[in-house]
């Protein structure tokens, strides 16, 4: 049976329909703001999970927090793991972690990764788990304009959580405005940008190919296919008709997308050329691994590793997709992948714009997974994303989900131009 507060739930949008946000209240006297953040949270279509340290208690009472959400709050972590279960890399962890009001105590603490009550704890584990994170800090402005709570605060961002900036008023800083917090979250989650590429066709590649020795023996590589199917979720969440060609391994494509299996290059070639010849997608993301090179000749049988201790394995390069997408559809959107590994900024960014001319892609998007967390195989990436005039858009190290949002952000803006 649905909580009567929850009655409000989508009366003002559906922004952040079917999104789950951790409401962090710390012990600033702004805490009695923490009601009217979730409400209006709430009213644009989010489940609102509040949290909060015993200190906060004291200032605004779990009661209060459960009446304005509709939820149980969390006021201290048990043998459910509530941490793990919220923020964790869990079914069902929140999109998005808000602590506000955030005091200087608590920024501290999360800087030097300290997590002493369920607050800091929840707030920790997001951030391990790349789940956005947003602060809107709230103390008086000589806290605030304190020079190591401003490192604090340069700390946090550097590794990827937001700001939403006080209002300095009166000598305090205050928590800034619940429309422009809750206009953060909308912003941060971009749920207020679902449709705008309905009506647009959207083919997307993803996974390796593989390429066989014998029957048995395969030529690869250790793309996972995550970067792709996260694409394909996010244009199709945004309206578009997705087509997704996958590569061999354990992925589960997402259930809303239709897929197309493949196995190798020469198939990938194949399905690509059938999508692009009926389907006519407005734009693609070349986000597959196709494998470079496949054995001149294949044995019918496996071989005998007894009978033969050594092979010579000759190889020839496998057909070229960007140069068939292009050639067959000149005027399609072309968002190309380029991967190194443990190259310097400079020449990720100088290959992947040889990419643009090269293929006469519009984008390029390019990793180094030689880089902790970032490509195959990881739940995470970092891209750093160039077009045709080498301007450059980093898209710092974060869940695939969210790096697929930011990435379709520009290409739909580029689109658009």
């Amino acid at each position: 049976m649905s909580h009567p507060s929850k009655d409000i739930t989508g009366s003002k949008g559906r922004e952040l329909s079917g999104k789950k946000i951790a409401l962090l209240v710390t012990s600033s006297v702004a805490s009695f703001k923490a009601p009217e953040i979730a409400r209006e949270l709430m009213r644009h279509g989010a489940d609102v999970q509040a949290v909060i340290s015993p200190s906060t208690e004291r200032m605004v009472g779990a009661d209060l927090l459960e009446w304005a959400t509709g939820n149980t709050v969390v006021t201290r972590l048990t043998g459910k793991l509530e941490h793990i279960a919220l923020a964790g890399k869990s079914q069902g962890h929140v999109d998005l972690v808000l602590v506000a009001p955030a005091t200087a105590n608590t920024i501290g603490k999360l800087a030097s990764g300290i997590d002493d009550t369920p607050v800091t704890t929840v707030a920790a584990t997001a951030i391990g788990s790349r789940i956005p994170v947003i602060i809107a800090p709230a103390m008086h402005e000589p806290l605030y304009d304190h020079s190591i709570v401003q490192e604090n605060v340069q700390r946090l961002k550097k590794i990827g959580v937001e700001f939403v900036e006080p209002e300095i008023i009166e000598g305090k800083a205050k928590i800034a405005s619940t429309e422009k917090i809750v206009g953060a979250v909308i912003a941060r989650l971009s749920s207020n940008k679902a449709g705008d590429l309905e009506g647009r066709r959207v083919l997307v590649t993803a996974g390796p190919t593989m390429e066989h020795i014998d029957p048995v023996r395969v030529v690869t590589n250790r793309s996972s296919g995550k970067m792709g199917a996260a694409i394909a979720e996010e244009v199709a969440s945004r309206g578009a008709d997705t087509t997704l060609i996958l590569g061999p391994g354990t992925l589960t494509p997402p259930s809303s997308v239709k897929t197309v299996r493949i196995e190798s290059t020469s198939d990938l070639l194949q399905a690509v050329k059938k999508e692009l010849r009926e389907a006519k997608p407005d734009i693609v993301f070349a986000a597959g691994a196709p494998t470079d090179y496949t054995p001149t000749t294949v044995s019918p049988k496996k071989i005998k590793t007894r009978e033969r201790a050594r092979i010579d394995l000759e190889l020839q390069a496998t057909p070229k997709i960007l140069e068939e997408i292009r050639h067959s559809s000149p005027k399609t959107f072309l968002v190309a992948f380029k991967t190194e590994y443990n190259v310097p900024n400079e020449e990720l960014i100088d290959e992947a714009f040889k990419i643009i001319h090269e293929k006469n892609a519009d984008l390029v998007a390019a990793n180094d997974v030689a880089r902790q967390g970032v490509g195959f195989q990881v739940d995470t990436n970092e891209l750093y994303v160039v077009d045709g005039r080498k301007n450059v858009v980093h898209i710092p190290l974060a869940e695939k989900r969210e790096v697929a949002r930011q990435l379709v952000d520009l290409a739909v803006k580029k689109l658009k131009d």
